[in-house]
């Protein structure tokens, strides 16, 4: 069965639609988490979600850049790369201006404050967090003083390979040319083997910081997983042998998954120590890892192909729930996580319940993030600042969010 680059794939529109839906679940599991770190915590943790939250940690930012370079290569069939350079500048660097200089600012604002290290005073707080010779928090400061991207590193991660795929396309294409013939079984060894690769030698030097410049370890993840994404989607002969094999590939997932939580939970504790610190102990580790890794994304990507790439009467239609979450989803991205922190600290006086306050965190931000995209949608500035087309064209000649087109 061949790819088919004329025909929309409404698989990846889902797919991208609810991994950022559970994006957001994620981040308001971080205010409840214990022991992890976030802008601010709920008075009630549990250890326990710990395990829930770690079924997705490892893979859910690679399953993003994963389809949003299936979607590039898929574009760039039919669109000229210039166009899709400037479409993919134009709607990630805008929006993560706008979310640095205006969206973000509560998270650093509620931040400091529940640590009491500012006064009360947001707008006066706003004037300090975006002059970049400001005296206030200096021993939070970045080369650019308090401004942050915090969540919205991922525009600028993947406006970057982005730019670096468009320039290598000839390249890519040519390569991926002459691997229609490659068995989709080495393609997957060679994808393990370098995250392997990565994990061994990047993890412990360049831990996570998600600062563009010295975030070696993730870029060596992240970019890695774009280039595959891109050379998975020209194939006609592996995107549908992974549908048909996405139940091994859950299996692979659910087996890499379970013994992760078996050794956070001790099932592993009569291990020498020794054994995390030597190759063969560091590699049995990197397979695990990259067998939950791998596993999780294959699988997605063939149960979406198998049951959510189908058009109905009602998906190409202005108003359709699809229709709406292409062109909601990068103003829900960018307003979620700041929704999450104003909600939560106004919550948190109340100690109500942990559950009850947790399900009215959960819809308070979903309706916030409908409402702030209502108010976008409605100016051309707003429209200009998240990343949505100023004109308001038929459905059929919109492309989708720029998060993957």
């Amino acid at each position: 069965m061949a790819t088919h680059f004329s025909q929309r794939r409404y698989d990846l529109d889902w797919l991208r639609t609810l991994a950022f839906g559970l994006l957001i679940l994620y981040h308001i599991g971080m205010y409840y988490v214990a022991d992890w770190g976030w802008h601010v915590k709920s008075a009630s943790t549990s250890e326990t979600l710990q395990n829930l939250m770690i079924l997705t940690n490892p893979w859910r930012m690679s399953l993003l850049f994963f389809i949003s370079a299936m979607a590039l290569a898929l574009a760039q069939q039919h669109t000229a790369k210039l166009t899709l350079l400037a479409l993919r500048s134009s709607r990630l660097l805008i929006p993560l201006l706008c979310g640095m200089f205006i969206v973000v600012v509560p998270q650093v604002y509620y931040e400091a404050l529940s640590q009491q290290l500012i006064e009360p005073g947001f707008f006066s707080f706003w004037w300090q967090y975006i002059n970049p010779n400001t005296e206030l928090l200096r021993d939070h400061h970045s080369p650019i003083g308090l401004l942050t991207w915090n969540h919205l590193w991922f525009l600028p991660y993947l406006w970057c390979y982005s730019v670096l795929v468009l320039i290598a396309a000839p390249l890519l294409n040519w390569l991926s040319h002459r691997l229609q013939h490659l068995p989709g079984s080495i393609a997957l060894l060679v994808v393990m083997a370098s995250l392997i690769a990565a994990w061994m030698m990047l993890k412990n030097a360049y831990p996570s910081t998600h600062a563009l410049l010295d975030d070696w370890y993730n870029h060596a993840k992240y970019f890695s997983v774009f280039i595959a994404g891109y050379l998975f989607a020209l194939q006609g002969n592996w995107w549908p042998k992974v549908v048909v094999w996405r139940r091994g590939f859950l299996l692979a997932g659910l087996f890499g998954y379970s013994l992760i939580i078996a050794d956070r939970n001790g099932a592993f504790d009569s291990l020498p120590d020794s054994f995390g610190e030597s190759i063969t102990g560091r590699l049995i580790i990197g397979v695990v890892l990259t067998l939950n890794h791998w596993g999780w994304i294959l699988a997605l990507i063939g149960y979406a192909g198998r049951y959510l790439n189908r058009r109905t009467n009602t998906l190409d239609k202005k108003g359709s729930l699809l229709h709406y979450c292409n062109n909601a989803i990068l103003p829900w991205y960018m307003l979620h996580q700041t929704l999450i922190i104003i909600f939560a600290v106004w919550l948190k006086p109340l100690a109500w319940p942990v559950g009850v306050e947790a399900t009215l965190l959960i819809i308070l931000t979903c309706t916030g993030c409908w409402a702030g995209y209502e108010l976008v949608k409605r100016f051309w500035l707003s429209r200009w600042l998240f990343g949505l087309k100023i004109a308001l064209p038929a459905f059929k000649s919109e492309p989708a969010s720029p998060v993957i087109r």
